[in-house]
């Protein structure tokens, strides 16, 4: 009996040893496999390679998903839909459903939908949606905008469009607190931004809470809570162009509220505000910054818009900041998004974006000719927009082209502005480097080693096939690029 107690414990310990060696194991292979990496400032792909349109949207944790949504709009700028997508580690997205659609009500067919954002009401078991509603042609109607649904990505019910408490309502988000929900809204044809309180069933409004500083003219508003301080971030009003961020604090959604406060840049690293998602996971919770890069800043649709997405600081409790990062490392599990260091990869391929345009420089035509000419064009059509960096040395890079494996170089090395910018072959001259010179929210100027000057698009013009020219440098987006890695 002795022999067989101690045969038992020992195929026991063995067992236990087995299962702890495999945990041991398998543990750290989870922890490396959760964490992703992102690139910024794209527009970003769901994972069958169509783009992902979720503009000026938002985003809700449901069980382990994250439920991106926002606005997908027809190329004149009109509601399609609001679409929706499903991610577990923020970066590889499922596209799930348009949750509501032009078709979804007679008013809805020829509209606006701009900033939906959603509310889950524990009470009534629905997913309510609220939304600033447009007539498609102008500003006039200023509304906002309901529908519900049992279920976060199925169909919403539409319920209609009002003016809240009679105000006219244009940007605007929506916040629960803890079983009580607001409507935050910019009035007053944006001068003046209102808090309200919304109906028990967040269907509708109940009561005006209070007016935040008027005549300042902010949009976009965001609203989050860390810790026992609720942030209001919001935009100015510069219609497409890209502006200051500020934020505001207070220890109760009805106030009081602080004075507005500058973060980022003043351009907030070219993008507005549409969001701040928590994200909660077992080591910590990062507060991530969900902005568009209005296409509408260089002429172009709204569904050619990118998304800047930004973990922010906080130096204090009631203080934020926001570094701007090339790309992201999320890991969602552990609540950890953070910033990466960026460097320029010598096999990587890359392309360069106009800031003005939003176009792709690419060599004429494909050509493989030595002397042909770069120039702008739209980056999904082009036929040589990828390039590689080659180190030269001393912080200066030669563009190489992937397609025709020549160089990018000022023409005959000459320093006059206006000289075209052509590629040829490699001749190792100075005339063919290139200093990368960050000046902002993922632009860089590209200066030429021997001339000073930087690449620059003639005449500051958005067309198709306009000429990449040297030029001294004057300041303008038209001699600023993306330096954007192809994926």
């Amino acid at each position: 009996m002795v022999q067989m107690k101690v045969r038992w414990m020992s195929r026991a310990a063995a067992l236990w040893l087995c299962l702890l060696l495999t945990f041991c194991s398998v543990l750290p292979h989870q922890a490396n496999a959760a964490a992703v990496t992102v690139t910024n400032a794209i527009q970003f792909k769901a994972a069958d390679g169509t783009a992902i349109h979720a503009h000026g949207g938002g985003m809700i944790k449901v069980g382990s998903y994250y439920y991106w949504y926002g606005e997908n709009r027809n190329p004149n700028g009109t509601f399609k839909a609001v679409s929706m997508y499903r991610s577990t580690d923020l970066k590889n997205w499922e596209f799930r459903s348009n949750i509501l659609t032009s078709a979804s009500a007679a008013e809805l067919n020829i509209s606006n939908i701009e900033r939906p954002k959603l509310l889950y009401n524990q009470a009534t078991g629905q997913y309510v949606l609220w939304m600033h509603k447009e007539n498609g042609s102008d500003y006039g109607e200023a509304r906002v905008a309901v529908a519900s649904s049992p279920t976060v990505d199925g169909n919403y019910s539409y319920h209609g469009s009002f003016r809240p408490l009679g105000y006219d309502s244009r940007d605007m988000t929506v916040y629960n607190d803890n079983g009580t929900a607001y409507l935050i809204s910019a009035t007053k044809v944006n001068a003046d931004l209102n808090i309200y309180k919304l109906t028990p069933d967040f269907l509708g409004v109940e009561s005006l809470v209070q007016t935040l500083w008027p005549g300042a003219y902010r949009e976009a508003p965001a609203l989050f809570k860390r810790g026992s301080v609720y942030f209001l971030v919001t935009s100015g009003a510069t219609g497409w162009n890209p502006n200051q961020a500020k934020y505001a604090t207070a220890s109760s959604i009805s106030g009081p509220w602080s004075a507005l406060a500058n973060f980022a840049d003043s351009t907030t690293y070219g993008s507005q505000s549409a969001y701040v998602i928590p994200v909660e996971g077992t080591q910590s919770t990062t507060y991530l910054y969900m902005g568009d890069r209005w296409a509408g800043a260089w002429s172009g649709p709204v569904i050619d818009s990118k998304y800047v997405w930004l973990p922010l600081r906080f130096p204090s409790n009631t203080t934020l900041a926001m570094d701007f990062s090339h790309s992201l490392s999320m890991d969602a599990a552990a609540g950890i998004v953070q910033g990466l260091p960026h460097s320029w990869e010598p096999n990587a391929v890359y392309k360069l974006i106009s800031r003005k345009s939003g176009k792709a420089l690419i060599v004429e035509n494909g050509s493989a000719t030595n002397g042909a000419a770069l120039e702008q064009w739209n980056e999904n059509t082009a036929g040589s927009p990828h390039w590689q960096l080659v180190d030269a040395g001393g912080g200066y890079y030669k563009l190489k082209n992937v397609l025709t494996g020549k160089i990018a170089g000022v023409s005959n090395g000459a320093t006059t502005d206006g000289t075209a910018i052509v590629q040829w072959t490699d001749g190792n001259w100075t005339s063919q480097h290139w200093q990368p010179i960050h000046v902002g929210g993922g632009y860089y100027k590209l200066k030429n080693r021997a001339t000073g000057k930087l690449i620059d698009i003639s005449d500051a013009s958005l067309s198709d096939g306009a000429n990449a020219i040297q030029w001294t440098d004057n300041g303008g987006t038209n001699q600023q690029f993306q330096i954007v890695k192809s994926e």
